[in-house]
């Protein structure tokens, strides 16, 4: 062990300090393996074997014995294990002995972080005075520190989501509100899309809250809700806009008497009484309507004061009933 006894270390002492190093001898034999590299050949005994058969020299070119290291002190290298040359190489740099041999000290490089996963190293494998332990500190810091800002994110995401939904939504009914259909209208009006727009209104239903109460009216306005949704699309919107007022807008859907159909269903489920504690509620729904196809595409605020011209045509009819704008035909 001459390169150790020259040095004064024992082989466990320059392991220690220098956990990725090798010891040359003057011909080119390895004395001495750092316990990292030692790690890293899988339970290989490379002492006493020559360092090219064990190791390739990737930089500087042109190298082919361990003797033509001893002709360039100092240079910066890059070596790799003999049987795994496709791999990134290990960086490093040798330095020749008193007595004629090379001290070689490697590092991982920019692979550090892959070399310490792939091969499960540890604090152990580093020198104490090695820098690398408080840089992959100060990664794992920095990816804890984005994994929680990425779940801030998702969490204010979700929160902003949800906000957005509150406010588009009826908070008895869980039907759209009216800030929705202000917003639904414009869009598909500028979009060209033909649709249908029904705007209807509870018949009765003062009578409810002034004999039976409010909590009985908010059980009539969730009971229509539901059947509202069950009588329309899940691609229709349907939106109660008032007190006891609703609207729905039927995309795709232009026909008069389709509408019409659907609009009788509305009615007919409507009016079946309603029991609340034991005591029924009966109201009727009158309905107006109008089609997209007569409007512009800024004539939203239009659309609906002639749908609610027709519901009041529907009310004067007797209630109970649906009525298309007359200026449409």
């Amino acid at each position: 062990m001459q390169i150790l006894d020259g040095l004064g270390l024992s082989p466990a002492s320059l392991s220690q300090l220098m956990p990725m190093h090798i010891g040359l001898c003057p011909q080119g034999r390895i004395l001495s393996l750092g316990r990292t590299l030692a790690h890293l050949l899988q339970g290989q005994d490379p002492i006493g074997k020559a360092f090219l058969d064990v190791f390739s020299l990737r930089r500087p070119a042109g190298l082919h014995s361990a003797k033509d290291l001893q002709n360039l002190p100092g240079q910066r290298l890059q070596i790799c294990l003999r049987d795994r040359e496709k791999t990134e190489p290990l960086r490093g740099l040798a330095v020749p002995t008193a007595q004629g041999g090379l001290l070689i000290n490697l590092s991982f490089g920019i692979r550090l972080i892959e070399a310490v996963r792939q091969h499960a190293l540890t604090d152990a494998d580093f020198a104490p005075t090695d820098l690398a332990i408080e840089m992959l500190y100060l990664v794992e810091v920095k990816n804890a520190v984005m994994q929680e800002l990425r779940r801030l994110n998702l969490s204010l995401q979700g929160a902003k989501v949800a906000a957005e939904e509150q406010a588009l939504t009826d908070t008895l009914t869980g039907l759209r509100n009216r800030r929705a259909l202000e917003a639904r209208l414009p869009s598909l009006l500028a979009q060209g899309v033909d649709f249908g727009l029904m705007h209807i209104d509870l018949d009765f239903f003062k009578q409810v809250n002034d004999t039976l109460g409010h909590a009985a009216g908010d059980h009539v306005l969730r009971h229509v809700a539901q059947s509202l949704t069950i009588e329309t699309r899940s691609s229709d919107l349907v939106a109660r806009v008032g007190g006891d007022e609703f609207v729905v807008v039927l995309p795709g859907l232009s026909g008069k008497e389709r509408l019409g159909q659907i609009a009788q269903r509305i009615i007919d489920r409507v009016s079946q009484p309603v029991e609340f504690e034991g005591k029924l509620c009966r109201v009727s729904a009158s309905i107006g309507l109008t089609l997209s196809t007569g409007y512009g595409a800024t004539e939203a605020d239009r659309m609906i004061a002639d749908a609610d011209a027709a519901l009041y045509a529907s009310k004067h009819a007797g209630r109970a009933q649906a009525r298309f704008f007359s200026a449409l035909g």
